[in-house]
């Protein structure tokens, strides 16, 4: 999966959770739940040195950014 791909994947997973009622204001919610989540695998990565994988997801969390 592209980085776009995840990105747009990871935002939406975290969209269609929130309750319908709040959903006008909460695609940048969503985009800020998936930044979280980014940021937690990207400790996790760092801290075993996983260097492929630290550099796709600093990709995907440029991607969410620009969502």
């Amino acid at each position: 999966m592209t980085h776009k791909e995840k990105a747009k994947n990871l935002v939406n997973k975290f969209y269609i959770i929130i309750p319908l009622d709040k959903m006008d204001i909460d695609y940048d919610l969503a985009k800020q739940f998936a930044l979280i989540a980014v940021d937690e695998i990207l400790t996790v990565s760092k801290f075993f040195k996983l260097i492929a994988e630290t550099e796709y997801w600093l990709e995907v969390k440029q991607e969410i950014e620009k969502l």
